[in-house]
């Protein structure tokens, strides 16, 4: 869910034009869970094939993917979490919690027939479980387009490659990217889309948004450090926040304690236990260097095969995705594309 940060965010809203030919390194966790829980069908049930797979992760991932390939320039390379680290369990059981309570009240509305309150419930249900990934990466497989493995948390990878200049840009919806350091985070990278709000029972269009890391914190004056500081207050995945802390009391504690050691004994006592360690992780998240990104050609056969002989996709619209791919020279390298000195 990451920390919420919003209400003190410093972004620029662009255009997609505005990011021709940018390279991106893409939360592939956070991306893939928004195409299951919005591309749906009316009453909230996910696409499936007939053998029962899940495949709306596959549709949006394919076709968003390569419109912004071909008609964008865009070069991305997803990145795939890998271990979580031991302080994120009490999340995950909390977000199984959530889904499990939603799971409930989509089939009472289901059972009621009231479908608008089915697909709202529906959205909040979705797990990415390892089918639903392993197609994901065989797919970008086929597609040419590159992916690697985290070590750990995905943003972290993102942001490793962003500061060594081997993307433009981190891609993710949350503002996990910032605390992990990636000077750029582009959000909403998305073609015409829109974002349900499931305590409103409506969506929202989504306009692409950039925030520079250092400008950010210069605008709200503190450093990456007390960014981090800050966020432990508000609550990450990490940890729970303290209540009644939101982010602009948050900034307002460390622009006048500077650290949460110096914090009043009030507040320094609701820390958590181990705040200290998850500060750590995000100044020095595991991250890996054992990865190439290179683009490749489509594999039309293989293709093919896997999305419409083994996913029910229809041979006229993967021919259309193939058809992308070819026009946007996609087999090139990061390498070809950037050169040695550009790697915008």
């Amino acid at each position: 869910m990451g920390v919420l940060l919003t209400p003190i965010i410093i972004k620029k809203e662009l255009s997609l034009e505005d990011l021709r030919g940018k390279s991106f390194a893409v939360d592939a966790f956070n991306i893939i869970y928004q195409f299951l829980s919005l591309i749906r069908t009316r009453n909230g049930t996910p696409l499936k094939d007939s053998k029962g797979h899940t495949t709306s992760h596959l549709v949006g991932l394919a076709y968003r993917t390569t419109r912004l390939i071909s008609d964008y320039s865009m070069r991305l390379v997803f990145i795939f979490d890998g271990k979580p680290p031991d302080s994120k369990k009490n999340e995950i059981l909390k977000r199984k919690e959530l889904k499990e309570k939603a799971e409930k009240e989509y089939q009472e509305a289901l059972a009621k027939g009231d479908l608008s309150e089915a697909f709202s419930k529906a959205v909040t249900t979705s797990r990415l479980d390892r089918q639903a990934l392993e197609d994901s990466k065989k797919m970008l497989d086929l597609l040419g387009i590159p992916w690697i493995q985290a070590s750990s948390e995905g943003e972290a990878q993102a942001a490793f490659l962003c500061k060594r200049g081997e993307v433009w840009a981190s891609n993710s919806r949350d503002y996990d990217s910032l605390l992990f350091g990636t000077p750029r985070l582009v959000r909403y990278l998305t073609i015409g889309g829109e974002e349900w709000l499931p305590s409103k029972g409506k969506a929202r269009k989504l306009i692409p948004e950039l925030i520079e890391l250092d400008r950010f914190l210069r605008e709200i004056g503190v450093i990456r450090e007390q960014l981090i500081d800050m966020s432990i207050l508000i609550g990450t995945d990490f940890n729970e926040g303290i209540k009644g802390i939101g982010s602009k009391t948050a900034l307002k504690l460390l622009k006048q304690f500077g650290e949460l050691e110096n914090l009043p004994r009030e507040v320094y006592d609701k820390l958590p236990d181990n705040y200290e360690e998850i500060r750590n992780f995000y100044l020095d998240p595991p991250v890996t260097s054992d990865y190439k990104i290179k683009h490749e050609k489509v594999d039309e056969s293989g293709l093919i095969d896997f999305l419409v002989n083994k996913r029910d996709f229809s041979p006229d619209r993967v021919k259309i995705l193939i058809k992308r791919l070819k026009q946007s020279n996609v087999q090139k390298s990061l390498t070809e594309y950037f050169g040695e000195d550009n790697h915008a």
